[in-house]
């Protein structure tokens, strides 16, 4: 008798259940199939190194797994016994996530793209203008199609209710040309987009690009839709607005090539012998790693009544190196200088009259 009430109680629970665990169980078969799926990829990403399967595996992988549970539950959905409005509710809802998910995926197809693009140019060699280009023009183009996916999906969204259909196709509206060529003049956020759209193609900075901006030294590290990261020599980050380097001054040491001369400058005595500073000049750059071979050059650029001035010039592939080489210079040349020619250093001459005073005022007296 016990066990015709316990059997009961099994069916009864197991009919009133039977949906949650047959969509439970739909959901757990999703799952072990994207781990799968993601595991061969993987497999054969690191046994056949491509950015292609590696980037696929990086971003696909958590939208992929939503993707395939939203489609699961909505093709099992159908088959159960649910009141229709609960089912109509529900599948509303799944819709709205897919569309989300959808969006996502497609966000992350686009980072696989760029990562595509980026991985054919190496921005850490020396000569990297050309890959400093194609890197600034992918991040920027990269950024503005998240943005218009983002708005598409939530103008889709919003557009599946009846009561928010004409916000949503305002919105859809506002991500197109027209919109954008209407809104230029009221709306900042667009004329921001704009200046990043400029600088993306005229390209007065770039990627890894050596810039002087508020009298700091530092390389572009980051550009966004809105802002532009900088990075200090010392590690500080300077962030500006991208409308800053369309409408304000500023230099950029590598806009056409990473080359840079650097300077030194030294004051010495005027008995300096200037043919011996050249040599060592030379002979200090020919044993220095940073010096790029093209330029090497001392002037004598300037003289005052106590000194004068030693402009050494020299020439590196990069402005990381032209630093450091002219600390090398200055450092190296200064101690030739103390040690061969120390009579040679800077120094303030007077001269004493050996006459005496009183015989200097009798000689001024008439008579």
């Amino acid at each position: 008798m016990g066990g015709e009430v316990v059997m009961e109680l099994w069916v009864s629970w197991i009919q009133t259940y039977s949906g949650a665990l047959v969509i439970t169980g739909m959901v757990i078969f999703a799952l072990v199939i994207h781990y799968i799926l993601i595991r061969v990829v993987g497999a054969i990403a690191r046994r056949m190194p491509n950015i292609i399967e590696t980037s696929l595996v990086r971003h696909f992988r958590e939208p992929l797994r939503w993707l395939m549970v939203l489609i699961v539950v909505m093709i099992v959905l159908p088959l159960l016994e649910i009141a229709p409005d609960t089912h109509a509710v529900v599948m509303k809802i799944l819709a709205t996530t897919l569309i989300a998910v959808v969006a996502w995926l497609f966000m992350k197809m686009v980072l696989v793209f760029e990562d595509h693009v980026l991985s054919r140019y190496d921005i850490t060699v020396k000569d990297n203008l050309e890959a400093r280009k194609v890197h600034t023009q992918a991040q920027f183009l990269g950024r503005l199609a998240n943005v218009i996916i983002a708005l598409v999906a939530l103008a889709v969204i919003l557009m599946r209710f009846d009561r928010v259909q004409e916000l949503g196709t305002s919105i859809l509206a506002s991500a197109g040309i027209v919109g954008i060529v209407v809104g230029l003049a009221a709306q900042r956020t667009i004329s921001t987009l704009f200046a990043g759209m400029q600088i993306a193609w005229t390209q007065p900075i770039r990627i890894d690009d050596v810039v002087i901006v508020e009298n700091e030294w530092g390389r572009i590290e980051e550009i966004t839709l809105t802002y532009v990261v900088v990075r200090i020599w010392d590690q500080r980050r300077l962030v500006l607005p991208i409308t800053y380097f369309v409408e304000r001054p500023f230099q950029n040491w590598t806009r056409v090539s990473s080359d840079i001369l650097g300077s030194v400058f030294l004051y010495v005595d005027y008995t300096i012998p200037v043919k011996d500073i050249r040599e060592e000049l030379l002979r200090i750059l020919e044993g220095s790693v940073l010096w790029d071979r093209k330029v090497c050059v001392l002037q004598v650029t300037n003289s005052t009544e106590r000194a004068l001035e030693l402009r050494a010039l020299m020439s590196a592939s990069e402005a990381s190196d032209a630093w450091s080489l002219r600390c090398e210079v200055r450092e190296k040349l200064v101690a030739f200088i103390q040690k061969n020619y120390p009579e040679a250093l800077p120094r303030l001459r007077t001269e004493f009259s050996t006459k005496p005073e009183s015989s200097t005022k009798e000689a001024l007296l008439p008579g």
